[in-house]
C-alpha cells in the first residue's frame, strides 16, 4: 500500500505499537504530525572564538590539555575534576562535576572538544560534555525538541528522521509559487528538513522565516476571512446623520479637537454612514478624550434618528460618563439617563417607559443595560467601555437590542499593535494617540522601601496644598507567602502617621458593592484625602483633586497596570507625581521600574510589556484568544506579522484569490475553518 502522510506513525517501517502509544502522548498520530513536530531551540556546538562569548552563555571549544587533570571528591559520591585547556590564546580553567571517569579520558597535549557553561569573571567552564581529538562533529545544531512520557531526545530524534528519510518526498509545497518568488522562500520540503537537520545557521534562518510567514498568513486569512464574512452577512444601518448639525456640535465643544481624535471621528461617522454594520475597537490613553470621540458619535447617530448606549464596568465610572454626556449633549436637547441596579422604584420604571417609547435618545448604564426589561425604541449605536472587563456573551447581549445597531468598543489600555492584529484582527481598530493640549506630565520617580520617611513627607506636601492622594498596594491582608506591602496594614499605618490631621480610607475587591461606592464618593468628595486601595481603582476612577499616587511593592505590576493606576492622578489642572516604592531583586523588575521613569507613553509601555512578560501573561491566560504558533512569536516576528496581514488583507478581496488553481491550498485550509459553511465569499 502506497504511504501518505496522513497515515498513522505505525505505518513507518521502525516505529511499533510501543513508540505509537508514546508519541500518541505528544499528540502525534500521523506522520505528518510527526514531520511537522518541530524543535523550539538547538544546541549550538559551532567552535567559537572566546571573546564573542558572553558571560554564562553555553559554549563549545576545542583546544589542547596543558595540565593534568585533578580529582577531588566530596560529599556522598560527589566529585570535582578540574585541569588546564588552551583554547587558541587564552589558558582557561576545567571543571566536569560528578564525572570521575573522564580522567583516564584527559590526556596531556591531546586536543579535546568540551561544551558548558562559560564564566566569564573566573575564566572557567563548567562542561557537561566532552569528547576526544578535535570536533568531527558535521552538525552543528542539534535539534531539541518538548518531551512528554518516556520519550527521550535520542528517540524523538530517530523516528523523525526515519519519517523524513521514508516520507520527506511525500511534502507538497502549499504555497503559490508567486509568493514563494516575491519573498525567496524556501520550498516547503526543503524549509522542513532544514528545521529538523540544519547544516548552518543560514539554513535554520531560511526555515523559520518560511513557517514563520506561513503560520502568520494562514491566521490570518482566517481572520480576514471571518471579518468579510460577518461583513457581508450582518447589514448595518447606513446611519445618515445630518453633517450641519455635527459640525456645528463639534464646534461648540470646548476645546478644540486633536488630529488624532479628529481621524477617529472620520473612521466612526464613515463606519455608521456604510451599509456594514460597525465592529470597532477604539484604544486611547488614560486622558486622550475617547470620551468626546464618544459624545461625537452618539450625536451623530442620534441626528440620524437612533437612540445610544454606553455600557461601563461600574456604577461610579457610568455616574462619571452620565455626568460629562449630559455637559456636553444637553444644549442639544438629548437626554440622557443612567441605569445601573441603584436606580430602583419608581425612578426605574420612568427610565424603561421612556427608552421603550423613544423619549431618552442616550443610557449609560452598567451590566443593568442587558437586563430583558430593558427594551430600546431604536437603537442604533452601542459603545462599550473597557471592553475587555465585559464577557463576550454581555457585550453580545446589548449588540441584540437593536437591529444590527454600530458597535464601537473603547479600552484605555493600551494593546500592543502585535496583539491588537492577531486577537482583535476581526476588528477595524482605531487609535488615539495624541493628548490634549496643555496636560501635565504626571513626573515618575522609583523609590526604594527605607526612603519611605521621605516619600510620606512629600505626600504631605501635597496634603497640605489641599490636594488628595492614592496609595496603592498589590494585596488585601498579610500572606505567609508572599512578603508584599498588605492595604490593611498600610491603612493601619498611615492612619497612625497622619493621625488627626488627614482621613485615611480603605478600599479593596472584598468590599461589598455599595461599601466600594461609599468609599468611593467620600474620596471623590475629599471627605477621604488618603486612599489605601488594590487594584480595584485602576479603571475609570475620575478624581481631579487626587495629585498623588504612591505604588507599594510596584515590582509586582506589569509596565500596563502600573501605566493604568498612574492615570488615576494628573486629571486636574495641577502638576501629579507617581511614586513606585520597590526593592526588585530580578532585571526584568529593575528594568520595569527604569522604563516607567522614562515614559508616559501608554503605547511604547504596552509593547515593552510585551516583550518582558510574553503575549499569554499580557491579558491573563484563560482570556487572552491567543492563537498557538509552533514557529512564529508574534513579538520577535512582528515584522512578518505585519506583512502577512498586508499579504491576506489584499488576497481576501482579490478575485484571483478565490478562483486561482494557484491558491487552492490557502482556500482549502480557510473552508477547513467552517466560517463559511460552504459558502463562497464574492
Amino acid at each position: 500500500m502506497e504511504q501518505n502522510l496522513n497515515q498513522s506513525v505505525i505505518a513507518l517501517k521502525g516505529i511499533g505499537e510501543e513508540t505509537r502509544i508514546a508519541l500518541e502522548d505528544m499528540k502525534i498520530f500521523t506522520i505528518h504530525d510527526l514531520i511537522e513536530y518541530f524543535p523550539y531551540r538547538y544546541e549550538d556546538y559551532r567552535l567559537r572564538d572566546l571573546a564573542e562569548v558572553k558571560h554564562e552563555e553555553k559554549v563549545t571549544l576545542e583546544g589542547k590539555v596543558h595540565s593534568e587533570p585533578s580529582l577531588v571528591y566530596y560529599g556522598k559520591k560527589k566529585s570535582r575534576l578540574t585541569f588546564r585547556l588552551l583554547v587558541e590564546r587564552y589558558l582557561i580553567q576545567v571543571v566536569f562535576f560528578n564525572q570521575p571517569y573522564l580522567k583516564n579520558k584527559i590526556i596531556m597535549n591531546e586536543t579535546i572538544t568540551i561544551t558548558g557553561k562559560w564564566d566569564q569573571h573566573r575564566q572557567t567552564i563548567s562542561a557537561n560534555e566532552f569528547h576526544n581529538g578535535a570536533q568531527v562533529q558535521n552538525n552543528n545544531f542539534e535539534p531539541v525538541y518538548t518531551l512528554k512520557g518516556s520519550l527521550t531526545m535520542k528517540g524523538i530524534r530517530k523516528f523523525i528522521s526515519l519519517a523524513f528519510h521514508q516520507c520527506g518526498h511525500l511534502i507538497e509545497e502549499t504555497f503559490p509559487e508567486s509568493l514563494i518568488k516575491k519573498y525567496k522562500l524556501l520550498n516547503r520540503r526543503d524549509a522542513v528538513r532544514a528545521m529538523h537537520f540544519p547544516s548552518n545557521q543560514e539554513d535554520l534562518k531560511q526555515a523559520r522565516r518560511r513557517f514563520v510567514y506561513e503560520e502568520f498568513l494562514s491566521f490570518q486569512l482566517k481572520m480576514l476571512g471571518l471579518r468579510k464574512f460577518e461583513r457581508e452577512h450582518s447589514p448595518g444601518l447606513e446611519q445618515k446623520y445630518d453633517l450641519p448639525k455635527l459640525k456645528n456640535f463639534i464646534d461648540s465643544l470646548p476645546f478644540p479637537l486633536t488630529n488624532a481624535q479628529k481621524k477617529v471621528v472620520n473612521e466612526i461617522l464613515s463606519d455608521l454612514k456604510s451599509p456594514y454594520r460597525m465592529n470597532r475597537l477604539l484604544q486611547g490613553d488614560v486622558g486622550s478624550g475617547k470620551t468626546v470621540v464618544a459624545a461625537i458619535g452618539l450625536y451623530a447617530s442620534y441626528t440620524a434618528g437612533y437612540q445610544g448606549a454606553l455600557m461601563v464596568p461600574t456604577e461610579i465610572l457610568a455616574e462619571q460618563h452620565v455626568e460629562s454626556l449630559k455637559i456636553l449633549l444637553e444644549p442639544f436637547q438629548i437626554r440622557c439617563e443612567l441605569l445601573t441596579s441603584s436606580v430602583k422604584g419608581k425612578k426605574r420604571k420612568e427610565i424603561l417607559r421612556g427608552l421603550a417609547q423613544g423619549d431618552i435618545d442616550i443610557l449609560i448604564g452598567t451590566h443593568a443595560l442587558i437586563q430583558n426589561e430593558v427594551i430600546f425604541s431604536k437603537l442604533g449605536f452601542v459603545i462599550t467601555d473597557e471592553q475587555h472587563r465585559f464577557g463576550v456573551e454581555q457585550r453580545r447581549v446589548l449588540r441584540e437590542k437593536g437591529e444590527n445597531p454600530d458597535v464601537l468598543f473603547m479600552t484605555a489600555t493600551p494593546i500592543p499593535r502585535t496583539l491588537a492584529i492577531t486577537v482583535f484582527g476581526e476588528m477595524d481598530v482605531s487609535i488615539i494617540d495624541e493628548m490634549p493640549a496643555g496636560r501635565k506630565t504626571i513626573e515618575t520617580y522609583w523609590a526604594k522601601e527605607e526612603m519611605l520617611d521621605r516619600v510620606l513627607g512629600f505626600l504631605e506636601k501635597e496634603l497640605v496644598k489641599g490636594q488628595q492622594a492614592y496609595v496603592i498596594c498589590p494585596l488585601i491582608e498579610e500572606s505567609e507567602k508572599l512578603d508584599v506591602q498588605n492595604a490593611i496594614d498600610v491603612h493601619s499605618t498611615l492612619t497612625h502617621y497622619f493621625q488627626s490631621r488627614y482621613k485615611v480610607g480603605l478600599m479593596h475587591g472584598r468590599l461589598g458593592a455599595e461599601e466600594k461606592e461609599n468609599v468611593m464618593k467620600a474620596f471623590s468628595g475629599n471627605d477621604v484625602q488618603v486612599l489605601v486601595s488594590t487594584t480595584v481603582v485602576e479603571v475609570g476612577v475620575n478624581v481631579p483633586n487626587a495629585t498623588m499616587m504612591v505604588i507599594y511593592d510596584a515590582e509586582r505590576f506589569g509596565l500596563s497596570q502600573l501605566h493604568q493606576l498612574r492615570g488615576r492622578v494628573g486629571r486636574g489642572s495641577e502638576q501629579s507625581y507617581c511614586i513606585l516604592l520597590a526593592d526588585p531583586k530580578s532585571d526584568v523588575g529593575k528594568e520595569r521600574m527604569r522604563i516607567m521613569t522614562e515614559t508616559n507613553d501608554g503605547f511604547v509601555l504596552s509593547e515593552k510589556d510585551l516583550e518582558l512578560r510574553g503575549p499569554g501573561d499580557f491579558f491573563g491566560k484563560k482570556q487572552s484568544g491567543m492563537p498557538e504558533f509552533k514557529v512564529a512569536d508574534m513579538v520577535h516576528d512582528f515584522r512578518a506579522l505585519e506583512t502577512a496581514r498586508n499579504d491576506a488583507a489584499q488576497l481576501i478581496q482579490s478575485k484571483v484569490f478565490w478562483t486561482s488553481d494557484e491558491f487552492k491550498h490557502l482556500r482549502e485550509e480557510l473552508e477547513k475553518t467552517g466560517v463559511f459553511e460552504g459558502e463562497k465569499l464574492d
